[in-house]
């Protein structure tokens, strides 16, 4: 207690010193908490709105579906999934889909785009179909030939809503089919390759037209709680027969996940350097400010303190000096995450930027995680002890005589 006691006067007679010292650690301390919760925000924002837009948490296809994506790798009997999956602990809902390549044609133009069979209902659930409706209306269950469009691909076919166009395909027997549908709604999700190519049916007209009754390419699961999705994958694997896979957005979207996993490493290669060069700012630091009280220091050892005393009088000083500096820098840089946690950046001039990742979207969050602040914080709070242990050890050597003459 004595000697917390004394650290404590000693911080209290340098003020200006302990201020300076304070401040360099705060602002380090809110940098790296304010730069983790901006990237880790921003790369939850891209895979949230990747995932959630279309693909959905968790696909059940058929086992060679993936590698090669014909029609003779289908789902064959999707009312057997579809009461294998509700009896399923942990899902909030789930559906069929049907996905085929078609050429539309309208007027002059003529586009070749994704044409796919939902079940309107619990699409509303699986992904962001419904809710990016910008014209029109989204598909009923009633629906025959109304056709549910991307914003890019009406621009592409100069369509709107009311317009009338045809397509020509392969039904899923392998035969022509072909019709004339209605757009009846477009929608725009913020991804443009998919609003530029993607068009939508209502599954019991879609299987009329494509042959495709109790068939489908894709079997989308939405979770309950999305972060047990990996354990929702494995119980579905287990009830699967060995026709099936059960995979979650983790193996479905596996590249964005790996463009993710390296954009985090080069993130924290750079947080590495910058925070390298900063705790040798702070040891340096620290070392003047240690060094221009060894006259200090050689009085107390000659008036009888023991070298072990000095040591964890300066290393108590340090202790308090970070802990206090950690707070107040953890504090500022929470503030600031949890604000733009609420109020999201916005970025208009990289929307070009945006567009390689796929995303209109130009707005980014930062992410509010409490446990992660805290690591944050303790990382700093042991930089910042062992930038100080250094010069406190190499003061603490000199012989009493020789620090009372120190200049």
């Amino acid at each position: 207690m004595m000697v917390a006691a004394i650290a404590w006067r000693n911080i209290r007679a340098n003020k200006k010193r302990s201020i300076v010292t304070v401040a360099l650690i705060s602002l380090t301390t809110a940098l790296l908490v304010y730069s983790s919760a901006f990237m880790d925000g921003s790369h939850n924002k891209m895979i949230q709105a990747a995932v959630e837009i279309y693909p959905g948490y968790l696909q059940i296809t058929q086992r060679d579906f993936r590698d090669n994506p014909s029609y003779d790798n289908l789902i064959l009997d999707t009312g057997a999934l579809h009461r294998l999956v509700e009896k399923t602990a942990g899902v909030a809902a789930h559906g069929a889909r049907f996905e085929t390549f078609v050429l539309y044609a309208a007027r002059e133009k003529a586009v070749g785009a994704m044409l796919t069979g939902i079940e309107p209902e619990p699409e509303k659930l699986l992904s962001r179909l419904h809710s990016s409706l910008v014209k029109g209306r989204y598909l009923t269950k009633d629906d025959t030939n109304a056709l549910y469009m991307g914003v890019e691909l009406a621009k592409r076919l100069k369509v709107d809503v009311g317009d009338t166009l045809s397509f020509i395909g392969n039904g899923a027997d392998y035969s022509f089919a072909a019709d004339r549908v209605e757009v009846v709604g477009l929608f725009k999700t913020g991804l443009f390759d998919f609003d530029g190519g993607a068009t939508f049916l209502n599954k019991p007209y879609f299987d009329q037209m494509m042959a495709s009754t109790d068939l489908a390419t894709h079997y989308v699961v939405l979770p309950r709680q999305p972060a047990a999705v990996e354990e929702l994958a494995a119980g579905l694997r287990q009830q699967l027969s060995r026709d099936y896979r059960a995979e979650s957005w983790r193996q479905t979207m596996g590249g964005l996940v790996e463009a993710m996993e390296v954009d985090s490493i080069f993130g924290y290669i750079t947080l590495g350097i910058i925070f390298i060069v900063i705790f040798f700012v702070i040891m340096i630091y620290t070392l003047l400010t240690v060094f221009s009280r060894i006259r200090e220091i050689g009085i107390l050892r000659a008036i009888g303190t023991t070298p072990g005393q000095v040591l964890a009088m300066l290393l108590g000083e340090s202790m308090i000096l970070s802990l206090l500096s950690v707070c107040l820098g953890g504090l500022i840089g929470g503030a600031l995450a949890y604000y733009f946690y609420l109020n999201p950046m916005e970025f208009p001039s990289y929307e070009e930027q945006f567009k390689q990742y796929g995303l209109a979207v130009t707005s980014m969050p930062c992410a509010f995680e409490p446990l992660t602040i805290l690591r944050d914080m303790a990382i700093m709070f042991l930089l910042s002890l062992l930038s100080g242990l250094y010069p406190i050890v190499k003061v603490n050597r000199y012989q009493p005589v020789e620090a009372m003459h120190h200049v």
